[in-house]
């Protein structure tokens, strides 16, 4: 392996109204970096990266692409000789074609999830201490992706054997099948997470917050504008990660995650922490009982070498709501 990912790095939306979109994701505290008639690029405070989010107006709301960032351009000619020795056709994005991108590599992975990776990003200034225009929920960084698949085994193995990521925690049911795995190459609890469903569908995007009071802080702000019946789940802890998390719906359905709570993952000696599917307190350590929508409704996600959106599969192993949760 003689590629270094370092972390997840942006999201690419399709959404359907930009103005609509706008006003939900400056709500929550997002910063506008730039912007035309058809594309707005969001960041966090911390963020020194030009976006971590790109919303692109489309016909239909869809995820276009997750990408990770890797340390230099020489990983991703590394990245695209491996992916090609499986027989995997990628595609490549050449600097200036995506606003304040340098070269990209995009490739579907076995699960079916459009990929890119990229090295460089255009800077900007960092916002931390500009205290003067936090509000809502004071959105700190991207986090990680949530990934519905129709094999998480399969997807677990290939980005652990095959790409050098480590697993923090896991769920496993019947015959120890994995149901759910959080992965990671930052040194957190994940920068992608995949989760049993129909598949390729993209679940959520998170996105890290300060404290737990920023969180219930973007719920007050939300409320107050009128966005109250877009929170869908929580406030809330998961045993898993133990993370104080709520998730959110944008106008096109686009799920949001806005998260804090995970710790350290970064010693070479620590080992994944094992969920039993039955256990009641894997998704709700305490809270709400998640809604069906949260099992059954994903953004579709687009085939990188068409555009068109990717057909789901069902996945291998059962598909249910827990009725445990509390």
């Amino acid at each position: 392996m003689n590629f270094d990912i370092i972390r997840c790095g942006r999201a690419v939306l399709h959404v359907t109204d930009l103005e609509k979109s706008r006003a939900f994701y400056d709500a929550l505290g997002f910063i506008e970096t730039d912007s035309d008639d058809d594309n707005i690029f969001f960041r966090g405070l911390e963020e020194h990266n030009h976006h971590s989010l790109w919303l692109k107006k489309k016909a239909e709301p869809a995820l276009e692409v997750i990408s990770y960032k890797v340390r230099s351009n020489e990983d991703m000619e590394a990245l695209a000789h491996f992916f090609e020795e499986q027989g995997r056709k990628v595609e490549w994005m050449e600097a200036g074609t995506q606003k304040a991108l340098g070269r990209s590599l995009r490739v579907t992975d076995p699960a079916g999830m459009p990929v890119e990776y990229y090295a460089e990003m255009e800077t900007v200034d960092r916002m931390l201490q500009r205290y003067d225009v936090y509000k809502g929920a004071k959105v700190q960084r991207i986090d990680h992706f949530n990934c519905m698949v129709s094999n998480v085994e399969e997807a677990h193995d290939y980005y652990i054997d095959q790409l050098g990521f480590a697993c923090s925690e896991y769920t496993a049911g019947e015959e120890e099948k994995i149901w759910a795995a959080w992965l990671h190459r930052k040194p957190s609890v994940h920068d992608v997470a995949f989760m049993n469903g129909p598949g390729p569908r993209l679940h959520h995007i998170g996105f890290w917050l300060k404290d737990p009071m920023s969180l219930i802080d973007g719920c007050d702000y939300l409320a107050s504008l009128g966005y109250g019946p877009s929170i869908e789940r929580g406030p809330g802890r998961h045993g898993l990660s133990n993370a104080f998390f709520l998730y959110l719906r944008d106008p096109d359905g686009h799920r949001i995650e806005l998260y804090n709570g995970d710790y350290l993952t970064s010693d070479p000696d620590f080992k994944p922490i094992r969920w039993d599917l039955n256990d009641p307190m894997r998704q709700t350590f305490w809270g709400h009982e998640a809604p069906d929508s949260w099992f059954e409704e994903a953004t579709e996600v687009l085939d990188i070498h068409t555009g068109k959106t990717k057909p789901l599969h069902e996945p291998l192993l059962k598909k249910r709501k827990p009725n445990f949760v509390t």
